[in-house]
């Protein structure tokens, strides 16, 4: 069952860290302030749920030293930080963006 969790961590980081990358690219290639905005706060969402995958991550692979689990809060709460501050900025986005389109 360990194992299989591993495993599904392992994806998951795979596909935030893939996604990010994608927003990334694609918010600079972006003309429009607003969809640069909106695309660079999923990449921040998606930032921030790969830092989490991974203190999770590192939960699981290493056990027991203080160093680690101060790493691994670390990590956990700018994770946290990212994902707040990602949804923040897309309702920001968004509000401005509903709200020029009318």
């Amino acid at each position: 069952m360990i194992m299989l969790i591993k495993y599904l961590l392992f994806v998951l980081l795979v596909v935030f860290m893939t996604g990010a990358a994608l927003y990334s690219y694609s918010s600079r290639r972006a003309a429009d302030p607003l969809i640069k905005g909106l695309k660079r706060s999923i990449m921040n969402v998606l930032l921030g749920a790969m830092l989490v995958t991974l203190s999770l991550m590192s939960m699981f692979i290493f056990r027991g030293s203080t160093l680690n689990v101060v790493i691994e809060a670390a990590f956990l709460l700018l994770g946290i930080f990212n994902i707040f501050s990602g949804l923040r900025s897309h309702g920001y986005y968004s509000r401005i963006r509903s709200g020029s389109g009318s």
